[in-house]
This record gives C-alpha cells, structure tokens and sequence, in this order.
C-alpha cells in the first residue's frame, strides 16, 4: 500500500508539474500566439503521460486522478478506504508539484488563478473529455493491456483540442490548477463546476464500458 501511495503521488507531482511548467513554458516562447503555446503544452501533457503510466502503472496502476480512481473503486477493484488514499495522495503530490513549477521559473510559489472557465459549453468539454479518457482506459484495458499508456497519451493529446475545456478530466489537477495563476489556471470559484462535470463524465464512461462487454466476459 505504501509503495501504491508513494507511486500515485511521484506520478502526480510530475503530471500536474508538466502541465504547469510546460503551459509557462510555451506561453513565454510563443510571443502570444496561444494556439503555438497549447502545442507545446498538448505534446509535453501526452509525453509525461506515456512515461509514467509505463513506468507507475505496475505499481499502483497509475490513476494520478480521482476520477478514475472512483471508476475503480465502483468496479471493486480497490478497496474504499485504498481509494480515499489514493486521492489523497494525488492532491498532495499534485500541489507540490504545481508548487514546485513555480519555483522553477522563479515565480510566487503561493497563487490563486484568475482565468474563468465556466459555462455550459466548458461543462459539456470536461464531461465529455472525462467520459473519453475513462473509457480510453477501461476498454483498452479489456482490449489489448499493454497500449494503455499510448492510448491514454493519444486521448489527451487529442482532448487538448477537441474539447472546449481543453480536457482537464481530472478532479485533482482541477484543484491543483487553480493555485497557479498561468497559462494552465482556472479560477477557484469554477472549480465545482468542472469537477461536478467530471464525476459525471466518469460514471457515464463507466456505464458504457459495462454495455461494450462481451455477454460472457466477468460482470465489472
């Protein structure tokens, strides 16, 4: 369990710390042109991601969201208790590792953002982008293992820019965001909304994930 916990709070300090580190990166290299900044954000996010789920995955199964932790606990296959922790975990690895972005670029460690991100249509972009990953996950699992990091890698590269929200899909690194006044902020007061849209987006992966299985394949 220890070794669990240890894993999903490195592989959270090093996603949430990419998505900040690298959204200040491309916003100061792009001269303004955001859609050259979110490239370079979309291509790091998708690099980490593969990396860590490789990497992690054998460990604790490399959720680094809690979204996707409440998937697993409803399909049984962590305990209440494990998954509390799990979140725990990755709230306080993701922190630091926003925390530890800022330091690298010289910036306030202690923030709070001030970009909105709220609205039906950013709502629907997080439903839909946590209904996609989650699905990404459970189905690739089902199908063929082992391509679960390049899968989940592809879907988040693909939601950076399919979706409105600029697909979070993650109750955690919503939170953790919304610390850091950069290129990657969401304002505090629309964290609720994003996160709400995310849980559903979740349970909804889930429901799917159960109709796509095989009539002989064990009950989720």
């Amino acid at each position: 369990m220890s070794r669990a916990l240890f894993a999903e709070a490195l592989g959270s300090f090093f996603l949430f710390a990419t998505v900040v580190g690298s959204g200040i990166m491309a916003e100061s290299l792009a001269g303004g042109n955001v859609a050259i900044a979110l490239i370079g954000n979309t291509l790091a996010t998708a690099a980490i991601l593969f990396v860590l789920i490789t990497m992690l995955g054998p460990v604790s199964g490399a959720h680094f969201n809690p979204a996707v932790t409440l998937v697993f606990g409803l399909r049984r296959e962590i305990g209440a208790g494990l998954a509390l922790a799990y979140v725990a975990a990755q709230l306080a690895g993701g922190i630091l590792g926003v925390w530890t972005a800022h330091l690298m670029f010289d910036l306030p460690i202690l923030q709070w953002s001030d970009t909105a991100r709220t609205g039906t249509g950013q709502w629907a972009g997080e439903a839909v982008a946590t209904f996609g990953l989650v699905l990404t996950i459970l189905a690739t699992i089902e199908a063929r293992r082992e391509w679960v990091p390049v899968s989940v890698a592809l879907y988040i590269a693909a939601g950076y820019w399919f979706t409105s929200s600029t697909s979070f899909a993650n109750p955690a690194i919503t939170v953790a965001r919304s610390l850091s006044d950069t290129f990657a902020g969401i304002a505090p007061g629309d964290v609720a909304g994003f996160v709400a849209a995310q849980v559903l987006g979740a349970l909804a992966a889930l429901g799917a994930a159960r109709l796509l299985r095989q009539p002989g394949d064990a009950q989720a």
